[in-house]
């Protein structure tokens, strides 16, 4: 299953110390040491009653409209692999982040941070990546920068996106919204993007192709709007994966979540490839995937809208908001157990996104 020259070390991310003097690799993993740097350091430099909500994007006004707005950067590495890029990622991942408010994506910026020495032909295939994704995604890049570093100060090419949407009347989709009673739908199988970036980026095989899930989420949620614009909150499981979403939820709003396991769809190949390396599927990262929290009166409908989309027809109900165990994630496993599912303190695999 490996080619014989792979050293698993270098991938396996060690949890740090949390009161680490300097910064760590899984300060950027999504995990809990990502929520403490920003709760402890940004926040309280920042302030703002915006920023405070902690959204895939930031809901803000101006004049009437309401607008969701977003920025990511982009450090995968390999820059290509089975079913996208870093390019896909720059467009697909910000506007998934706008669509996590119930946004219509309409405008990107995009900045690329170079190393010098990076061939003209790798910039170009990346230009050409994101031009493509926007245009899948009806976007329209508008405005952009370019920096350069030194030869050695880089990885080659880095990526920026910001955007900003139209948030649609009588939509109010925030982490805080979850309530006991909730249904929690998931889009669709999780742990496909992770496990293809590690697959070409330590030569591993397993017997056959995972490829990313990467894909624009925003089509699949403004038909899920068309059911019920009622929608308490969405996240896309990045970063952390599905369980980094959970937990999320679970402690903005103060409520607990039950998950049954058996319920989760994970692809065949990610499974055996987790068994392999020792990874937990809730925890590898996704980028065309979705978490919903609807009111239970309005599950199926949902339900049903989703799997009539292309992107959404694989959508399962996947647990519910309790009121017991408030802020906990709390998995109910196929031998009848339960388990607690935690914030993870890093991430599993860095640099896949």
């Amino acid at each position: 299953m490996t080619d014989g020259t792979t050293d698993l070390a270098d991938w396996s991310c060690p949890a740090p110390l949390r009161d680490h003097p300097v910064v760590v690799m899984g300060h950027g993993g999504g995990g809990a040491l990502s929520a403490e740097l920003t709760e402890h350091l940004f926040l309280p430099a920042y302030g703002g009653e915006v920023l405070a909500g902690l959204a895939d994007s930031a809901a803000v006004t101006m004049g009437t409209a309401r607008l969701a707005f977003s920025t990511d950067t982009y450090v995968v590495r390999p820059l290509a692999f089975p079913g996208g890029g870093i390019g896909d990622l720059a467009v697909n991942g910000t506007v998934n982040d706008l669509a996590m408010s119930g946004a219509v994506p309409a405008y990107l910026s995009c900045a690329f941070l170079l190393e010098e020495g990076t061939p003209m032909s790798t910039v170009g295939r990346v230009a050409d990546q994101i031009g493509a994704a926007a245009r899948a995604a009806e976007v329209q890049v508008v405005t952009g920068d370019t920096k350069v570093v030194d030869s050695g100060h880089g990885d080659g090419v880095y990526v920026n996106t910001s955007g900003i949407g139209l948030i649609p009347d009588g939509v109010d989709i925030r982490p805080g919204r979850a309530r006991p009673g909730d249904v929690v739908i998931l889009s669709g199988p999780v742990g496909q993007h992770g496990i293809a970036v590690l697959s070409v980026r330590e030569g591993l095989s397993f017997g056959t192709e995972i490829v990313s899930d990467t894909a624009p989420l925003h089509g699949l949620v403004q038909e899920m709007l068309l059911v019920t614009r009622d929608i308490h909150v969405l996240r896309d499981p990045t970063r952390g994966g599905l369980a980094a979403s959970l937990n999320e939820v679970a402690r903005a709003s103060g409520t607990g979540v039950v998950l049954d396991e058996r319920a989760v769809p994970v692809p065949e190949p990610v499974a055996a490839a987790c068994a392999f390396l020792g990874l937990d599927p809730l925890y590898v990262a996704n980028e065309g995937r979705l978490v919903a929290f609807v009111a239970r009166e309005d599950a199926d409908a949902v339900l049903e809208a989703m799997r009539a989309h292309v992107l959404g027809r694989d959508a399962a109900v996947i647990g519910a908001c309790v009121a017991e165990h408030p802020s906990v994630v709390v998995a109910r496993t196929a031998l009848g157990a339960s388990r607690i599912v935690d914030l993870p303190l890093g991430e599993q695999l860095p640099r896949i996104c």
